[in-house]
């Protein structure tokens, strides 16, 4: 506990100080606080270059972040979310010290300077540093070390965002991804903690202020369902597109990773001169389209513009997050169907900022594939309760077309890459490379399923696991009684009589060819001490495995590779 309010402080702290960055770096080099909303405004600092300052932007702010990532912490360039992820599943949550500096540094440079990206990513990293290099310094154990991570990067959300519960869910579906119940209360006291600095030094007031939305009638419901259909193909598309212009960025590059920054610049700033409103994080742009400020087809520019200048920023080696430009991309298309729904059903569609916020949670879920976090940071960016209802339809519908049309999210996709899936275990660990075959018991003697649950208790008792199989006459496999659950059906003296079968329940079903790491999973979610194997067409129990035969074939395996290792020695 002590860790992790430690860890919440120092992520908030991270939050403002890297706010302050960005917002220094944007006055220096744009002379603008938020250049995006200043349309082709000149720079103040270089009134002679008119707005074609633009085009040196990018270039000078690149050639001081580009060198300073490629030389101190590689790990700093690009998104940074992915990068936690694989520390959390891979590392034991080791992430270098000097990650939290550099990706601070480096971050606001990139967006002080044009680059279209989101500081959501930084303050992900930045605070996950902190999290690494404290526990690191403590010597905590890899398990606690892990929950240090997802505190600093729930604190960075919390914080910068004035978002705690958001800061919560994020570190918890997309960087830990678990929910037991001691990591998340230890999570939640880092992202209370960090959002208490935040709102401290920002304020407690909403991100985003907007006049409140009401959905007038049921037959919207059905414009936002197609609105979340339509949002989870966005999602999937600007994730592709990403990964699409950084692969062309690559295949062209042939300098020093260094100089990438600096000399793609150009195109970037290229891009700034044709369309401002891509200038750094961009939401005062947001907000006017949720507002109403925009017409349709500037919309649908500011679209497709978002997704290239992102895409561009990340793959000419800049620095920041996805999750602002998702949120970006979905406001706008959310405002562009709205706007279109209203002209052609007039008196059903209601206002078009409702679309846009509800895009803009979905095309987030759509992207990342996180439909809890999206729900709940809608919610807090905006502090609009009255569209959960649709806005939860439409983050699922999209959340459903993402895993229809790809197997990868925005962020597993860069691991996937690299060749790394963190959602199967670590290559080489013993348990991946055996099966439950290796560690099958003999079947214990099983019970009918007619069997009077008075008579079944002493079989319960003696079994070594208070587990016993349950078959039907025919033999077949009926499902597994637990003296728990018979001991607590029997504290009704009226269930005495009651046969097994109808206590009996089905547990996760292995085979043998069964992974033993999924096996060891299954074994650690269920209710009992030990679980049934069934034959391939899982009808019939053919063996029984528990902790103890893991272990057992674990070390038996252990001890195969030490002798082969000794004889090849």
């Amino acid at each position: 506990m002590a860790l992790s309010l430690l860890v919440g402080a120092g992520a908030g702290g991270g939050a403002v100080v890297f706010r302050w960055l960005i917002k220094t770096f944007t006055l220096l080099l744009s002379g603008h606080a938020d250049y995006s909303a200043a349309g082709h405004a000149a720079n103040p600092h270089l009134p002679l270059l008119g707005r074609y300052f633009v085009l040196a932007a990018p270039v000078l702010a690149g050639l001081v972040y580009g060198p300073l990532v490629y030389r101190f912490a590689k790990e700093a360039r690009g998104h940074g979310v992915p990068e936690v992820m694989y520390a959390v599943a891979r590392r034991g949550g080791r992430i270098p010290p000097q990650v939290a500096a550099v990706k601070a540094l480096a971050s606001a440079l990139c967006i002080g300077g044009g680059g279209s990206v989101g500081r959501e990513g930084p303050i992900v990293q930045i605070g996950s540093a902190l999290g690494s290099t404290l526990g690191s310094w403590v010597k905590v154990a890899e398990d606690r070390m892990r929950v240090l991570v997802a505190c600093g990067a729930a604190g960075g959300i919390a914080a910068t965002f004035n978002a705690p519960l958001a800061g919560v869910f994020f570190a918890m579906e997309l960087v830990l991804r678990d929910f037991t119940a001691e990591s998340f209360g230890m999570v939640v006291l880092a992202s209370v903690t960090a959002s208490v600095i935040g709102r401290a030094a920002f304020g407690n007031a909403p991100f985003l202020h907007l006049p409140p939305f009401h959905v007038e009638h049921l037959t919207q419901y059905a414009l936002f369902a197609l609105l979340g259909l339509i949002a989870g193909v966005v999602g999937v598309a600007f994730s592709k597109v990403l990964y699409r212009i950084e692969d062309a960025c690559d295949a062209v590059w042939r300098g020093p990773e260094w100089a990438r920054p600096a000399v793609g610049g150009l195109l970037l700033g290229g891009l700034l001169l044709v369309l401002p409103q891509m200038y750094g994080v961009g939401y005062p742009v947001l907000h006017n389209s949720l507002t109403g400020h925009y017409a349709l087809l500037l919309l649908l520019g500011l679209l497709a513009g978002k997704i290239i200048a992102t895409s561009l920023t990340i793959g000419i080696g800049g620095s920041g997050g996805v999750f602002a430009p998702s949120l970006f991309i979905g406001a706008m298309l959310g405002s562009a169907f709205g706007q279109t729904a209203h002209h052609l059903l007039p008196h059903l569609a209601g206002p078009a900022g409702a679309y846009g916020l509800i895009g803009m949670g979905a095309v987030f879920a759509g992207s990342a594939r996180a439909p809890i976090t999206a729900v709940i940071i809608l919610f807090e960016l905006t502090g609009e309760y009255t569209i959960i209802l649709p806005l939860m339809a439409a983050i699922v519908l999209a959340t459903g077309v993402s895993r229809l049309l790809t197997g990868e999210t925005i962020y597993t996709a860069k691991l996937r890459r690299r060749g790394v899936d963190i959602d199967v275990p670590t290559p080489g660990t013993p348990a991946a490379a055996l099966t439950v075959r290796h560690a099958m018991e003999p079947t214990p003697t099983p019970l009918a399923d007619d069997t009077p649950l008075a008579q079944a208790a002493p079989a319960l008792a003696r079994s070594p696991y208070g587990t016993l199989p349950v078959l039907a006459a025919d033999g077949a496999y009926r499902g597994i009684a637990t003296a728990r659950t018979v001991a607590e059906t029997l504290a009704d003296d009226a269930h005495t009589a009651t046969p097994v079968g109808k206590v009996a329940h089905l547990p996760h079903a292995l085979t043998p060819g069964t992974a033993l790491d999924q096996a060891l999973q299954a074994l650690a979610g269920a209710d009992s001490q030990a679980l049934p194997v069934l034959d391939e067409d899982r009808t019939h129990l053919i063996g029984w495995v528990s902790h103890r035969s893991v272990l057992t074939a674990l070390d038996h395996n252990n001890d195969n590779h030490g002798r082969v290792a000794s004889k090849n020695g």
